[in-house]
């Protein structure tokens, strides 16, 4: 109700300046919650950004639990957000009939809604705030998203210019072009970029990429150096197989020294060794030949196979014939003068007698039984060596055998008393 005043305007009827406080007091509340409105849906704008770097980068159970969460905290915005705005929608507080308790009603909902939008941007601070270890590292990936990408492109270019000065230089190098062909799906994807295939996925592959393209630039510039190490092996072993086959025929008297001075024993699984000899000789020269033919194909895995094979080939070889001469020598020596061997055996023996006795009244029977036993078979060797022909091969496989048994007593003495300072 209103009544005209004297200078023709009007006012409310029992609304006076306790009203005008009230509306007053309303709209400073509406701008109160439209303030915290803005504010909390500002945040959570920027901390979609972060929850989405997050999930573009991380799939470990932190990450997806810190996705679930922030979705949790969409829904309780939302409803916030749709209580906020109901009250607004509720009030006009620009009506002129505007009463005291209906302002007053408006002010209380918008205080309310107020700290309802409130209480939630503290909760969603609170939730950014423990983001921040994901969040680092998942910015730390991005930010080697990009270089990690150009370094591949840059390795797959490498790659290219020293696949082509191959060429160049007259290596057809068909295995690595064909390598590297198959590294361009991988460009594509590559070119395609994270927003497709997720970023550790882009970064794992930009990696591979570049680990294979730097091979491949690799044995591209290596392929001079190649042939030419190669070509020094073919020379080299058809040198050295050469020479072999000159030993090989020296070892024909060898043997017939061995037949006619020593017992069958001594020299009956050298016999072949001058055939298998020459067989070994004849295949290595066969191998050398194959070796040459896939260099001059430039098939550089099957000559650099073969090389390999013949050189192992040649160096059984090499043995078998040195165990010939050896084999004589040592046969040699024991003939003149066997009592070397003998001596050597027994110092052994003695020598891991001293030690079994060390610090001890009596030797334990584990170390004296072994020992006892060895004296036994050097005397029982030595005894054996009877008639015109003795078998010195058996002599002095003997001996050695019983060294090779003193030798793993001393061993084992040491390892217990070892074991025992340890402790």
């Amino acid at each position: 109700m209103a009544f005209g005043g004297g200078g023709g305007g009007t006012r409310r009827w029992g609304w006076g300046d306790r009203g005008d406080g009230a509306r007053a007091e309303a709209q400073a509340a509406k701008d109160a919650a439209a303030t915290a409105f803005y504010e909390l849906d500002t945040a959570q704008r920027d901390l979609r950004i972060s929850v989405e770097t997050i999930a573009a980068v991380d799939d470990s159970p932190a990450a997806r639990k810190a996705t679930a969460d922030f979705a949790a905290l969409g829904q309780r915005i939302d409803e916030v957000s749709h209580s906020y705005i109901t009250v607004v929608d509720s009030y006009d507080l620009d009506r002129d009939d505007l009463d005291q308790g209906t302002a007053s009603r408006a002010r209380n909902e918008l205080q309310q809604a107020t700290n309802g939008l409130e209480k939630v941007r503290s909760d969603l601070n609170h939730f950014a705030h423990g983001l921040g270890p994901l969040l680092d590292q998942a910015e730390s990936q991005l930010a080697r998203l990009a270089p990690a990408v150009e370094r591949a492109r840059q390795a797959l270019l490498a790659a290219t210019t020293a696949l082509d000065e191959a060429r160049g230089k007259g290596f057809q190098a068909d295995d690595l072009a064909a390598r590297l062909a198959g590294l361009g799906p991988e460009l594509t994807k590559l070119n395609e970029g994270a927003g497709r295939h997720g970023v550790q996925e882009t970064i794992h592959r930009a990696v591979g990429v570049q680990r294979s393209a730097e091979q491949l630039r690799s044995e591209a510039e290596q392929l001079p150096r190649r042939a030419e190490e190669i070509d020094r092996r073919l020379v080299s072993l058809r040198t050295r197989a050469q020479a072999l086959a000159t030993r090989a025929e020296g070892v024909k008297p060898v043997l017939s020294e061995l037949r006619r001075r020593f017992a069958l024993a001594c020299w009956r699984d050298l016999q072949d060794v001058p055939g298998r000899a020459a067989q070994a000789v004849t295949e290595a020269e066969q191998k050398i030949a194959d070796a040459g033919r896939a260099r001059r194909e430039q098939r550089w895995p099957d000559a650099t196979a073969l090389l390999t094979s013949v050189r192992a080939l040649l160096n059984q070889t090499d043995e078998a014939v040195d165990a010939a001469r050896d084999r004589l020598h040592r046969l040699d020596a024991v003939e003149k003068d066997r009592s070397g061997e003998v001596n050597r055996t027994r110092f052994a023996i003695r020598d891991a007698q001293r030690l079994a006795m060390a610090g001890r009244d009596r030797p334990d029977p584990r170390h004296a039984g072994p020992l006892d036993a060895a004296v036994e078979r050097v005397d029982r060797a030595e005894a054996g060596l009877t008639g015109r022909h003795p078998d010195y091969w058996s002599f002095l496989a003997e001996l050695e055998a019983v060294r090779e048994q003193v030798a793993e007593v001393v061993q084992a003495i040491r390892a217990e008393r070892g074991g025992g300072a340890a402790r």
